[in-house]
């Protein structure tokens, strides 16, 4: 909200001495975002004139228009001759009044005015356009031409108001109030302890039966309706300055008298309207809900198909408004310089819609308006009328119009929002004894009716649809006093509380992941349908049944994700695209997998801690949120160099990952062969834990299907890994237990078993591992050899033992024969025969 300091000075008496700035700082302390003071005008420097064109010579041989102007000054110039100027723009002619700049002013930018010489001619000054004042938008770009009435040699600096201070406030959703002159003047006469001059105090006449029909259907989201008619408007009656000017330094281009009177009491009262040409209305105008596929071509000149949750305005020809957000262009007033017929009658639209609905309706047809931004924040409902009145006024005075006798008001029952609050609520919130008599005070600065000693029985203010709870009362009250008078306190934490094991596991995985080279990626829980299509999902799998969102920030991820892999792949294919080739990405996060089960939440309190029963509500209306860790790699994971050549990635550094997982929470990784979207078959691998003396599957890693690469433009040979933390968790059996350190010394025994190609190396080492006791100490897979000497369909693979005991030195007797027993059992169970035995 760009909100003029001339115009805010109108309903709140400030001191003369008081600066953008002072204002902002007032404004800041009572709450309000004010972001940047703009100057307007700065450094601009008179003479700045009003002068009339007599003569105008059309300068010829030049590759543009170009005419040398003789222009009436009046006693501006010192000598009351008249002054000769050579222009180029053609939208003035001879008798105009125009805004001339003379010799020695300076305009916005640091632009001084001499005389010159240019095309043969001297010219003594210029006459000015919009944009060489730093006007604005006024939609023309062209020479300013002003009204006949206005004097010959008037000052133009206070003429056009071009010396002024613009403050931009950027208003929260809880406080849209402020979107308008009204709400800001009311916070900056609190913030100043002066009376507010209330522009919406207006002598409103009474509903009657001779207004325009209006019909309203749905009283629910249209709760109050007024409509005013306004005939013999003067169809060449223009908007005059000051208007102009306001609309311009508010941010809005003045358009048409009739529209840009509309706007400005939008601006000052907060209340949106909408006029329409009365002879362009078929029969009365109606509220409803639109039908499903009904179409309207909106005041955009975009023909819309509107949905079944819409809230139109209708005659009898159907939709000729898209309620709270755009008049149809059927209806719309028309100029009399763009359209032979011109509009002389309009019928003034003044209503109150449902927040939700408008906001749904602007998001649902990506329409966001003036209108729609002020409704879906809360507008004042009893401002309808008063801003009617106030539109029907202005065109009176400015446009010639006559007020018809008739008023139209629909409205539906509803009654005033009270609140019950102890008085002394305040002071418990913010740990500052304020008093009754000051909680009283604010309350009622704000709009409150307050009533009661200990036990206050507030009635919140039309105005403040946020003021619903004890605690918005007293944000108030807190807010006014000042934030700053706060004491600043420490909480005391509760002794005997720490991390959760969850949390524990948590920082762990994400230290080690981090040692391990890898680099954190963060990225939102959003997902679309389009990217499980590119990762190959099928249509059954379970993580294509996602949990939808309400209102989402983007249409094309509309849901939670049920993989954390979206995100990272979409980090890595950016920064493989940015010129950084050689990845390695992690993230630890939730997925939302629904359940099924989910019951409809409810609202609970705040004023105490929920009952376990109500947290347990609130729990059954979540997805299954189970909390995982996942990495991506592309490009080199060791880097070539003096000290030799490099690695590009592959799939078993994606499991090597799963293991630095899997060691942080204390349990054995089992990795075996699967098939699983989006890997490669050939080059994917199921993860395991044992819980329970049962295998459970937590997650799978491997090198990423070629197909789901080429979908989604990632590098070759691009590698992933998803675990399930939460599964990880439950395996682990007890306590975390340190690792064993024996001062006595280890024994190595190699050993290079044969096995059938198809034999995991895994299984191997399993079936080791469980022969060999409880002496060996470590398992190392050091070579893998395959060739002629080994046969057909065979595979060596060679593995080192390291055994040791923890009470004394092992004798070798002792290491041969867990190794002898370690060998026999993979012989077993996986057929393995002792290489070279």
């Amino acid at each position: 909200m760009r909100v003029p300091l001339s115009w805010l000075r109108e309903y709140v008496d400030l001191p003369a001495t008081e600066t953008g700035r002072d204002v902002q700082a007032k404004l800041v302390a009572v709450g309000l975002e004010v972001e940047t003071v703009e100057h307007i005008g700065a450094g601009l420097k008179g003479p700045l004139v009003v002068g009339q064109v007599l003569t105008i010579e059309e300068l010829e041989g030049f590759k543009k228009p170009i005419r040398f102007c003789t222009v009436d000054v009046g006693n501006a110039n010192g000598t009351g001759e008249p002054q000769e100027i050579v222009c180029g723009a053609r939208n003035f002619a001879v008798g105009d009044k125009v805004v001339v700049v003379l010799p020695g002013a300076v305009l916005p930018g640091d632009f001084a005015i001499a005389a010159r010489k240019t095309y043969g001619r001297t010219s003594h000054g210029m006459i000015c356009s919009t944009d060489e004042l730093g006007m604005g938008d006024d939609g023309t770009h062209g020479i300013i031409v002003l009204s006949p009435e206005h004097e010959v040699g008037t000052d133009a600096i206070e003429l056009l108001q071009l010396v002024d201070e613009v403050l931009d406030i950027a208003v929260t959703p809880d406080r849209g109030y402020c979107l308008s002159m009204r709400g800001v003047a009311r916070e900056t006469a609190i913030a100043y302890g002066l009376p507010l001059r209330d522009p919406a105090l207006l002598d409103v006449p009474a509903p009657n039966a001779f207004g325009y029909p209006v019909k309203v259907a749905d009283p629910i989201g249209c709760d109050r309706f007024t409509a005013r008619t306004v005939v013999g408007l003067d169809p060449e009656a223009r908007s005059p300055i000051w208007l102009q000017r306001r609309l311009q330094k508010a941010g809005m281009r003045p358009i048409s008298l009739t529209v840009d009177i509309t706007n400005y009491v939008m601006l000052e009262l907060g209340q949106p309207l909408h006029a329409y040409d009365r002879t362009r209305i078929d029969g009365p105008i109606g509220v409803r809900r639109a039908q499903q596929g009904e179409k309207l071509t909106t005041l955009d000149g975009t023909a819309r198909v509107l949905d079944a949750e819409d809230l139109v305005i209708t005659d009898n020809r159907g939709p000729i408004g898209l309620a709270g957000v755009m008049g149809g262009a059927n209806t719309e007033i028309a100029d009399v310089q763009e359209d032979a017929h011109s509009t002389t009658e309009v019928v003034i639209e003044a209503a109150h819609f449902d927040a939700i609905s408008i906001a749904r309706t602007a998001r649902r047809h990506k329409l966001s308006s003036e209108a729609s931004k002020r409704f879906e924040r809360g507008a004042d409902p009893e401002a309808a009328a008063a801003a009617a009145q106030r539109t029907v006024d202005l065109l009176v005075l400015l446009a010639g119009g006559t007020a018809e006798a008739g008023v139209t008001e629909v409205t539906a029952p509803s009654g005033p929002r009270t609140i019950a609050m102890p008085a002394d609520h305040p002071d418990r919130v913010a740990g500052v004894v304020h008093g009754r008599e000051t909680v009283v005070r604010r309350l009622q600065e704000v709009g409150c009716d307050v009533y009661g000693q200990d036990e206050l029985l507030v009635t919140a203010p039309s105005w403040r649809p946020d003021l619903s709870e004890p605690n918005d009362l007293a944000e108030e009250v807190i807010r006014l006093e000042g934030y700053e008078n706060l004491p600043s306190t420490l909480p005391t934490p509760p002794s005997g509380r720490g991390l959760t094991d969850r949390q524990r596991l948590h920082r762990r995985v994400g230290r080690a992941l981090a040692g391990a080279g890898y680099v954190e990626a963060l990225s939102y829980p959003f997902i679309g349908d389009a990217v499980l299509d590119q990762l190959g999902f099928d249509a059954d799998d379970a993580r294509r049944r996602t949990v939808k969102l309400v209102n989402p920030l983007s249409d094309e991820e509309p849901a939670l994700r049920t993989t954390l892999l979206p995100g990272l792949l979409g980090a890595l294919r950016r920064n493989d695209g940015r010129g950084s080739h050689d990845l390695a990405l992690f993230e630890t996060g939730l997925v939302f997998r629904p359940t099924g089960d989910e019951t409809q939440a409810v609202r609970l309190p705040v004023d105490h801690r929920p009952g376990d029963e109500q947290i347990a509500g609130l729990n059954a209306a979540l997805p299954h949120q189970p909390r995982r860790a996942a990495v991506v790699l592309a490009g080199a994971r060791e880097q070539a160099g003096w000290w030799g050549k490099g690695r590009p990635v592959d799939w078993a550094d994606s499991i090597e990952a799963a293991r630095a997982i899997a060691r942080e929470a204390g349990v054995e990784l089992i990795v075996r062969s699967d098939q699983h979207a989006p890997w490669h078959p050939g080059r994917c691998a199921a993860l395991f834990v044992t819980a329970n003396d049962a295998e459970v599957l937590v997650g799978h890693a491997g090198e990423l299907h070629p197909r789901v690469i080429k979908e989604l433009h990632l590098p070759e040979r691009t590698c992933a890994m998803e675990i399930d933390l939460d599964l990880l968790e439950q395996a682990v059996d007890g306590a975390l237990r340190a690792p064993r350190i024996s001062t006595f010394p280890v024994a190595t025994q190699d050993v290079a078993l044969i096995v059938a190609e198809s034999v995991p190396a895994a299984e191997v080492e399993q079936a080791l591992r469980a022969g060999a006791g409880e002496l060996l100490e470590s398992l190392r897979l050091f070579d893998v050899f395959t060739g002629e000497q080994i046969g057909e369909g065979k595979k060596s693979l060679a593995y080192a033992l390291r055994f040791r005991a923890a009470d004394r030195t092992l004798t070798v007797d002792e290491a041969t024969a867990a190794r002898d027993a370690a060998v026999a059992l993979a012989a077993e169970r996986t057929g393995a025969v002792l290489r070279g035995a």
